[in-house]
């Protein structure tokens, strides 16, 4: 078991016991209500699947953000980018009719592009006039707000609809219905499986590393840092757009107000407790969603008010972020103490001999 493995593990087991104690001083029992939340998030087909559906808009703006900022970017635009290629994908939808093994593909591609090309404003106000993308990125979300809120308040709205809506997209872009397993699931591993190969194993994954480690060792080594820097963020809105797009494919298969949720919030805030690691992120996007999916049957059953499961979020995040160095440093202490001792004692046993 590596270090980071041991790291999350007691940084999850913390962060549970403070939870049991704030539950504790609320009157709850901490042990029928953690009971609670994983029986109706982990264990049984549906309560797992519905918590595996639900980690895939988490684990793809997750996936966004955590190779945005491990490049070096950073990219906080997930919200407006999640919404753009959610708007995309139903404008697609509503005016393409194509058979589905052709209709699915081609809205999956609109939502990645929508997503992209909002990214890629941020990327050309960079390059052009040296603009923080932080900045940009955080703005432009605000106008991905207002501007579909305006396209399905008006252009697009569903006039049959009390409230602001597009009409459903053409049935041939549904996702298909699998039973207990949700179709968005495998697209959503194939992205991650694409981008760790793409991070491990391809020369612009290194360079992307390396840039987002030390840009001036990069651009020293003769990596192309501002064609890198766009790269990075057209791919990182792409997948923020996709998960925008799964969401209108597979739910509403509309685009209703409101559909963003805070998936790229949490996205972002899951990749900030991964450390920026592609298979941690796919990890805690699947624990969050678990602690999400479980809220509702922890309160039906326990009575405990569903946003403690909010506050238990919050105490994970915080703990696990703040004792990753810690233990890691004591763990590396550690071995290194292991290690001297082994040298010692062999040293002994030369002489002896």
């Amino acid at each position: 078991m590596n270090q980071k493995t041991i790291s999350a593990l007691i940084g999850i087991l913390i962060g549970l016991l403070i939870g049991a104690v704030i539950l504790l001083v609320q009157g709850y029992d901490p042990l029928a209500t953690y009971q609670a939340l994983f029986q109706y998030s982990l264990f049984g087909l549906y309560p797992l699947s519905t918590t595996i559906k639900n980690s895939v808009p988490l684990i793809l703006t997750g996936l966004s953000a955590s190779v945005a900022f491990a490049s070096g970017p950073v990219n906080l635009g997930q919200p407006g980018q999640l919404v753009m290629g959610a708007l995309l994908a139903t404008i697609g939808g509503i005016y393409l009719h194509l058979p589905p093994a052709l209709e699915v593909p081609a809205l999956l591609a609109l939502a990645m592009l929508g997503g992209a090309l909002w990214a890629g404003l941020a990327a050309f106000f960079r390059q052009a006039f040296n603009m923080s993308e932080f900045i940009v990125t955080l703005m432009l979300n605000m106008i991905a707000d207002f501007f579909t809120a305006w396209a399905i308040s008006f252009p697009l709205m569903d006039r049959k609809a009390f409230s602001p809506m597009t009409p459903q997209i053409d049935r041939a872009g549904w996702l298909p219905d699998w039973g207990s397993f949700n179709s968005a699931i495998p697209v959503m591993l194939i992205a991650v499986g694409i981008m760790w190969f793409m991070f491990n194993r391809w020369k612009i994954g290194y360079e992307w590393r390396m840039s987002g480690q030390n840009s001036l060792f990069a651009r020293l080594g003769g990596c192309e840092i501002r064609k890198n820097f766009v790269a990075v963020m057209l791919v990182t809105g792409a997948l923020a757009g996709l998960a925008g797009g799964l969401v209108v494919m597979d739910g509403p298969h509309r685009f209703i107000k409101g559909l963003g949720a805070n998936y790229a919030w949490d996205g972002v805030m899951i990749a900030i407790v991964a450390n920026n690691d592609i298979l941690g992120t796919l990890f805690y996007g699947l624990f969050f969603s678990a602690i999400q999916t479980g809220a509702l049957g922890m309160e039906l059953i326990t009575n405990v008010p569903n946003e403690i499961s909010q506050v238990l979020q919050a105490v994970l995040v915080l703990v696990i972020v703040a004792s990753r160095e810690a233990t890691v440093a004591i763990m590396n202490r550690s071995a290194a103490r292991r290690k001297a001792r082994q040298r010692v004692v062999g040293h002994i046993e030369e002489k002896a001999v």
